[in-house]
């Protein structure tokens, strides 16, 4: 089974839910106690992991063969923040902040998993 099949498997778990409420919460997202963006973000990154097992390679230097939960959650909030319209809000700023911040800390997330080792 693919990383994208298996990521998709499980993102309809409380486990899922889970994750990305940590993922929010540890790296400061504006939007974290936002309910609805929480399941909005998590049908999103469902979307992608369909993306990726249809062959869709949607980050540069991650082959859709190993996109996986984290990636696509990234992806999902990156994506919505490039088509909302660049203005100075505080908000946009930590969403930006956010963004940037999970693929700092999360590198081997976002690579094929031969450039691991």
């Amino acid at each position: 089974m693919t990383t994208p099949r298996q990521s998709l498997n499980m993102i309809g778990l409380f486990e899922a839910e889970v994750l990305l409420e940590l993922m929010l919460r540890h790296w400061q997202h504006p939007l974290a106690d936002d309910s609805e963006f929480r399941n909005d973000l998590l049908e999103t990154a469902a979307d992608v992991l369909r993306a990726a097992l249809s062959g869709e390679q949607l980050i540069d230097d991650l082959p859709p063969a190993n996109m996986n939960l984290i990636a696509a959650l990234w992806y999902a909030e990156s994506a919505q923040l490039s088509s909302t319209p660049a203005t100075e809000d505080a908000q946009l700023t930590q969403r930006i902040a956010w963004v940037q911040q999970v693929r700092k800390a999360l590198p081997s997330c976002f690579c094929a998993s031969d450039q691991l080792f």
